[in-house]
């Protein structure tokens, strides 16, 4: 956001040059050279007569005064930031509902029901933020989230959506070309995936936890592959790569029309502390688009309609 402010230039090259204490790191960030942060810190210097930073031949540092601006400058930054995200909520009006969330989310699950709540709400414009961090309500142009986590967030309204239960899942390609899939010994000879992640003490289940579940105690993991996130894995299965092991939730459609399949019922619910939510601040939970779009999400979660294009 800071570097979307007009009239910070100043403010923006001497926030960064401070936290980074190195010229090039902060060039880097503001796309500038090393040598533009160097003049232009040597700029304000000799505006305010005060010398912000002490430099030798390999590194530089803070001076008193320096650290006094940097931290104003922080500050001011800050409260730019969220005076400019409030300004773009209110200048967009009330019609429009922006929603940040990650991919996985939005295109295995959100964006097959989208059109029934815009059938439903055609006053309010729905604008998607596709993002994997964490947005900040009041620094970033976003009105409401769906977020995978603990749901514990200071300031925010939060709904659990669903429990997360990871199945495995392949191709009806991959079964009709390979060794069957009879008993979980089978899977020895598939290629198999899944995501490595873990949080608070709370591990996403994998491979090996599947098969210690499923009773099989010998199982040897070197044929695993692992992704960083359950797009790839699941995208592997589609492909025909591999057997991965998925979120119900999120490959429940690509189940039902017939892209993946279910090879055995044994799932495995990720820890309760952790699921997808809703998540909005505290002060807008009487917005009416906010209301609409919650009573809608939330009646899909737990009176999910038939799929019109299902048989």
């Amino acid at each position: 956001m800071a570097r979307l402010l007009p009239g910070t230039r100043a403010l923006r090259t001497l926030e960064a040059a401070a936290r980074h204490l190195n010229f090039t790191r902060a060039a880097d960030e503001l796309g500038l050279t090393p040598a533009a942060v160097s003049h232009q810190i040597k700029e304000i210097e000799d505006q305010l007569g005060i010398v912000l930073f002490t430099r030798t031949s390999r590194t530089i540092r803070l001076t008193e005064a320096g650290a006094v601006l940097f931290e104003a400058s922080t500050d001011a930054l800050d409260l730019l930031g969220r005076a400019v995200s409030r300004a773009h909520k209110l200048a967009r009006g009330t019609a429009l509902l922006k929603v940040t969330l990650d991919a996985q989310f939005a295109t295995k699950w959100l964006m097959r029901r989208v059109d029934d709540f815009r059938k439903q709400r055609p006053g309010i414009e729905l604008r998607f933020d596709i993002a994997s961090e964490l947005r900040d309500f009041e620094l970033d142009d976003v009105d409401v989230g769906i977020r995978f986590g603990a749901g514990k967030y200071p300031g925010l309204c939060t709904h659990r959506l669903f429990d997360n239960i990871i199945i495995p899942v392949c191709s009806p390609s991959l079964l009709a070309s390979s060794p069957p899939l009879r008993e979980p010994r089978d899977l020895f000879h598939h290629t198999l995936a899944h995501i490595e992640w873990a949080r608070q003490g709370v591990t996403w289940p994998n491979w090996r936890m599947w098969m210690a579940a499923a009773g099989v105690d010998d199982f040897d993991d070197s044929r695993t592959i692992v992704f960083g996130t359950s797009t790839d894995a699941v995208q592997a299965a589609l492909d025909g790569n591999a057997v991965a092991l998925a979120d119900f939730a999120m490959v429940a459609n690509d189940l039902s029309e017939g892209r993946l399949i279910r090879p055995f019922e044994l799932g495995i619910k990720v820890p309760p502390d952790f699921a997808y939510h809703l998540v909005y601040p505290i002060g807008s939970a009487n917005d009416p688009r906010i209301v609409a779009f919650r009573d809608w999400l939330l009646n899909e979660v737990h009176n999910p309609q038939p799929d019109p294009t299902l048989g």
